[in-house]
């Protein structure tokens, strides 16, 4: 007979936190989200911790280059996905801890002969206004000239003109060299008056942009995380197939942790894996392992040698494994579950092994719950994948825009490592969809936004650290009709546009 759990399953929708006494300390300017990421002695520091608790999901839509460089500067940290080749995640890798804080790749490029469409539909997929041309159309090719919003009148030219007719050409372009400090190319904005200042090599390639713009959104990144030598922190993915040939080739690009992608991770591949980068490692190589959803899976992963653990099975909101498979539980069930099982652990063996909630976040809120509940911190999909920095493309969708978001173990990513049981080395059934996630703009101001009522939640119950939140933090059970009366109910609600003009 099989062995039942008396309690249902429960997701982070069924609970409540209630407010504790706040003193005038409790305020959101003191509030700190610093949590571990790797596992650590008692009495010890972890070699890695992160400045808020969000890490971006190992997925084709989530997370390249460009959201790790935008995650770690609000704090986070992104891993990179695997379900590519070896070299092109290497690069991907390589590509941020070579970044250079203030200097922008440009990922907005078009050639002379393109024409006035071909610039409109570029501006509709990037969303950015300064396009650099160059003879090419990529971003190392040689720069000609340099197209802004104030180059052109849509209204009055006709969509087939070439750029070349309507650029500024690079003879009155205002240009760094490459190898110019930030400070340097910062007082040529202002002198110049400029908004974009191309940086150029010997050849006039094209090497970055410094844009005005980010110097006051780079004084303000406080919390941007940063390793001995002042590069940004990046994770990656792997699987347990070809991890003897990816690991070495991610450690050789810089790689700062890894973490182990898999849709069920209480299994013997794991357990291999793990015995592989500690014998040829030890302990310098900081990996993650999961995802479980009880004690059972932690204190296997725990005993193999994570660094830390993944949580979740079938809560993803492209994921479907459980009504494939009929495998799961409730977020919020299996968090409490594994933070018991965690904080056993380190009273047994003084080791403190940090756990990821991986899935089931729908709303803000549920980051506060999933953290109260235990997590030390989060791995989002669908939260990031709405962000301009998300490799996804953003369309317009009846007329709202979108970012396509589609799961790992979707036909379109076909990421058979990642739900593999040692059988044909192919996708047998889909357990991820493709689909569409509304727009949202830049992640850096969602992001604060996001942390901002985290923050003031902690607030609310008394807490200015993850620490003081799960140990002090109260909660309750919701039925269905409170959570109705939770939201604006028996009113008609106002639709107004205000005119910002007044």
């Amino acid at each position: 007979m099989a062995e039942y759990f008396n309690e249902p399953s429960r997701t982070f929708n069924e609970y409540l936190l209630i407010p504790g006494y706040s003193s005038k300390e409790c305020r959101v300017e003191n509030v700190c989200l610093k949590t571990p990421i790797v596992k650590f002695k008692a009495g010890e520091e972890p070699s890695l911790t992160m400045n808020i608790p969000l890490v971006s999901a190992i997925m084709q839509a989530v997370s390249d280059d460009r959201m790790a460089v935008a995650l770690a500067k609000e704090g986070g940290i992104s891993f990179i996905y695997g379900s590519q080749t070896i070299e092109q995640q290497a690069a991907m890798v390589a590509k941020v801890k070579s970044y250079k804080a203030g200097f922008v790749p440009s990922d907005a490029n078009i050639r002379p002969d393109q024409t006035l469409q071909d610039l409109l539909d570029l501006k509709e997929r990037t969303g950015h206004s300064t396009t650099a041309v160059t003879e090419d159309g990529t971003s190392e090719g040689k720069m000609v000239g340099l197209v802004t919003s104030r180059d052109y009148r849509i209204s009055r030219m006709d969509r087939s003109t070439k750029v070349r007719e309507f650029m500024t050409p690079f003879e009155k372009l205002t240009t760094g060299k490459d190898g110019i400090s930030l400070h340097d190319a910062n007082d040529m904005l202002w002198e110049n008056k400029l908004n974009a200042l191309p940086i150029i090599d010997d050849q006039q390639r094209l090497r970055y942009f410094v844009f005005r713009k980010d110097y006051e959104a780079h004084k303000q990144n406080q919390d941007e995380l940063l390793d001995a030598e002042k590069q940004y922190i990046v994770g990656a993915g792997i699987n347990t197939r070809d991890y003897a040939e990816r690991i070495p080739a991610l450690v050789d690009a810089g790689v700062d942790v890894i973490c182990m992608d898999s849709s069920e991770g209480y299994s013997e591949w794991q357990g291999t894996t793990l015995k592989w980068i500690r014998d040829n490692y030890g302990d310098s190589v900081k990996c993650g392992a999961g995802n479980v959803v009880d004690a059972e899976g932690f204190r296997y992963l725990a005993d193999a040698g994570a660094d830390f653990v993944k949580i979740g099975i079938g809560g993803g909101s492209i994921c479907i494994t459980r009504e494939q498979k009929g495998i799961g539980r409730g977020q919020a069930s299996a968090v409490q579950d594994v933070a018991r099982a965690r904080d056993e652990y380190f009273k047994e063996k003084g080791i403190y092994i940090p756990i990821c909630s991986d899935g089931g976040i729908v709303y803000d809120y549920h980051m506060t719950l999933a953290l109260a509940m235990g997590a030390d911190f989060l791995m989002l999909g669908r939260y990031f994948a709405r962000f301009d920095e998300s490799p996804s493309a953003r369309l317009t969708v009846n007329g709202n825009y979108v970012k396509e978001y589609w799961g790992e173990g979707s036909n379109r990513a076909r990421n058979w490592q990642r739900y593999d049981l040692g059988g044909d080395q192919k996708l047998s059934f889909e357990e991820g969809v493709d689909s569409y996630v509304p727009y949202a703009g830049p992640l850096s101001q969602n992001v604060r936004q996001s942390l901002q009522k985290v923050k003031s939640t902690m607030c609310n119950c008394g807490c200015t650290s993850l620490k003081e939140l799960r140990e002090n933090s109260k909660m309750t059970l919701v039925s269905a009709t409170s959570i109705v009366e939770g939201g604006a109910h028996d009113v008609i609600k106002k639709d107004i546009s205000y005119n910002t003009n007044r």
